[in-house]
């Protein structure tokens, strides 16, 4: 392969643009979705739609943290134990909450079914959105280190 293949070929492992869009509709559908399902319910307590609107928030932050923290360590970044550990149990810690919220609710099963799926499709587009942000970054650093040299 000569170089300039390399570089080119480089250049389009980019996630694209539409890729990205994606992923960032996806999130807004599935947050905006379990928002404004939890803030229409009649059924739920004030205090309980700020316990799911927090379940959420701790959620997609320790989604897009635990997905930084696999990739440093894939990439051979320094990363401590103790961080680590605190990433998967923030993870597990808001899907644990959201079940068992759900579970001892009065909603109805298909309401339950609707959060449990908007949660998750929440996760995984913060997952994705990161991930894609952490691929851009990394080519166009590359990319940049070889027009600097």
């Amino acid at each position: 392969m000569r170089p300039q293949d390399f570089w080119q070929e480089l250049e389009e492992m980019k996630p694209t643009s539409a890729f990205t869009s994606a992923a960032w509709c996806v999130l807004a559908i599935g947050a905006i979705a379990f928002l404004v399902g939890i803030i229409r319910v009649d059924t739920l307590a004030l205090s309980e739609k700020g316990f799911y609107v927090a379940v959420l928030s701790l959620g997609l932050y320790a989604a897009i943290s635990l997905q930084k923290t696999l990739r440093d360590r894939a990439e051979g970044l320094p990363i401590s134990d103790m961080y680590y550990s605190i990433s998967w149990g923030a993870l597990a810690l808001a899907i644990f909450l959201l079940v068992i919220g759900l579970y001892n609710s009065e909603l109805q099963l298909n309401e339950k079914g609707f959060y449990g799926l908007a949660f998750t499709q929440s996760l995984f587009a913060v997952i994705t959105i990161q991930k894609n942000s952490r691929d851009i970054q990394r080519i166009n650093d590359l990319l940049a280190q070889r027009h600097g040299a």
